[in-house]
């Protein structure tokens, strides 16, 4: 009888975690289809033509998860870069939920799965964009839920072959992103400062591991070998002070944060974070000791938030610190956060003890509705422009938003710079014709390659102090000779550099025609088109080829 209970309760349990699996790709799904490419994103489809062993500003899986849904379909949109990253969230999302199972009760997983499906930032960040954390999270996924089984699969721990294969999925997360090597430093940490797992050290499955770690990041390591190690220095320049300690802006970054966040599910993921840290310190101790039953289990749930934290905080404090002087981007802290959700489920697990039964459900249900209606607003101003304006805003001064200071344009649809090149003959022609396309920003090249690329598969640079990828990606004295069709934005002074930057590397440049972008019934954006005869010399780069 009690077998059937407990059959029935899990049977229950994981029909809700497949809903709530189900919910969260389905509005993952109405979004990325509707959400116009941004900057980054656009840019790592730039990776998908230049395939490489890595590339300068992130490791190579990128490339893979943006390039899937393009092979597969054979269409460049903002749906097709992002199948990947539906399909990998929902795959992490799994093996959160089964890494729950192993460390706590059923109910504690699904409030893992249902917090982690609902947090804003990580549904934008890890589930719609296409951007690096996508397979670095992934990976972390699955290392985290191998970590689980390895080191809570028996009260007395014996290493076994997972460690090795932890030491792969490691690797692998540092092929999605940098942050992976700091996946391996959590883990390290908590074997060496855990008295009960030290052992792991010892074990052959560790030492196995190492090797096949070093040959799974080898493509980064090849690449930065053969680049001067270009790579390692500029995103290592990140961390390195760029002006005076200001405390003020690690608290900001903090605030910032949580808003991302949510605050409703921010801050009391925060207070379970700094909660457990404070039980963690209270209890530790670098020696293990002979204890009685009650206190080895103490032990053990002390284990298991040691490994949770191991793998939060060193993300969470360090980007806070290094925030004091650098700036920080929002998603760069989220994998400490997104592992950290389980120590906010099995708070509320307690909570609910001494609570309203209704509370947690009001709470997390009222978060949901509020969240959802936020999503359907900036994403009907972002895609049709609901609340712009060509004059002033009237509403306490801030709404409608006028066109001019709205930065959500600079997401517009690349169809329609497609359709300028398709529609007009003149550009059409001067497209064909030309030996490659050049850019005046780096960021702007992505959306640019996603629009003419199904047209025409002509070379795309970009002729600029910060040229990143495209420093690798061309020799800058192959255009030398080649006519080019030079394409930017008003925003990003494109007319200025026309007339000032680029004449004296070309012969002639003359401008051939706009092409206008419209949201709604406005115009947003424009491109100027250009024609640049004969290049003269190379541009200069800082770096690169």
């Amino acid at each position: 009888m009690a077998i059937q209970l407990y059959r029935s309760v899990s049977a229950y349990y994981h029909r809700t975690a497949i809903v709530i699996l189900l919910a969260g790709f389905l509005v993952r799904l109405v979004i990325a289809i509707w959400l116009n490419p941004g900057f980054d994103e656009a840019y790592y489809y730039l990776y998908t033509l230049h395939p490489d062993w890595s590339y300068f500003d992130h490791p190579p899986l990128v490339a893979l998860t943006t390039g899937i849904g393009v092979w597969l379909t054979g269409q460049v949109s903002q749906f097709t870069i992002r199948i990947g990253t539906l399909l990998l969230y929902t795959g992490s999302l799994i093996f959160l939920y089964l890494a729950a199972l192993r460390l706590y009760t059923l109910q504690i997983a699904i409030n893992t799965l249902a917090i982690a499906s609902a947090i804003p930032i990580f549904q934008i960040a890890f589930g719609i964009l296409n951007i690096p954390d996508t397979p670095l999270l992934f990976f972390w996924a699955i290392s985290l839920w191998l970590a689980t089984q390895e080191f809570f699969d028996y009260r007395v721990y014996r290493p076994s072959f997972r460690l090795t294969l932890i030491c792969l999925t490691v690797g692998l997360a540092c092929l999605g992103k940098y942050h992976g090597f700091i996946l391996g430093f959590g883990l390290l940490g908590f074997c060496l400062f855990s008295p009960h797992y030290r052992r792991a050290f010892r074990s052959r499955w560790f030492w196995i591991g190492i090797p096949i770690f070093l040959l799974t990041i080898s493509p980064i390591l090849y690449w930065n070998i053969i680049h001067d190690w270009a790579s390692f220095r500029f995103q290592s320049e990140r961390a390195i002070p760029n002006s005076s300690y200001q405390i003020d802006r690690a608290v900001v970054n903090l605030l910032v944060e949580m808003l991302y966040l949510f605050p409703t599910f921010g801050l009391p993921l925060l207070w379970a974070v700094t909660r457990s840290t404070i039980q963690q310190l209270r209890n530790f101790k670098w020696q293990q000791y002979p204890s009685n039953r009650s206190v080895f289990d103490t032990e053990w749930e002390l284990n298991k938030r040691g490994l949770l934290l191991w793998l939060s905080l060193p993300l969470i404090l360090g980007f806070t610190i290094i925030s004091g002087y650098q700036q920080i981007l929002p998603a760069w802290k989220m994998p400490g956060y997104w592992s950290a959700t389980m120590l906010f489920a099995e708070r509320i697990s307690i909570n609910r003890r001494y609570a309203h039964v209704r509370i947690p459900y009001r709470w997390f249900f009222g978060s949901i509705a509020v969240i959802l209606l936020l999503f359907a607003i900036a994403l009907s101003h972002v895609t049709f422009g609901a609340f712009q304006t060509t004059g002033k805003p009237s509403v306490f001064g801030v709404l409608p938003l006028p066109i001019k200071t709205d930065n959500s344009t600079q997401i517009f649809d690349i169809q329609q710079l497609r359709q300028g090149f398709v529609t007009n003959k003149q550009l059409n022609l001067a497209l064909k014709q030309a030996d490659f396309v050049f850019t005046n920003r780096y960021y702007l090249g992505g959306q640019i390659g996603m629009a003419i690329s199904p047209i025409f598969h002509k070379p795309l640079t970009c002729l600029d102090p910060d040229p990143r990828g495209f420093a690798f990606w061309s020799k800058p004295t192959q255009w030398i000779g080649k006519n080019a069709i030079y394409l930017g934005t008003k925003t990003f002074e494109v007319d200025l550099d026309a007339k000032n930057r680029y004449p004296s590397y070309f012969k002639k440049i003359t401008k051939l025609g706009e092409i206008p972008i419209r949201r709604g019934r406005d115009v947003v954006e424009t491109f100027s088109v250009y024609q640049a005869q004969t290049m003269l010399k190379a541009f200069p780069r800082p770096y690169g080829d």
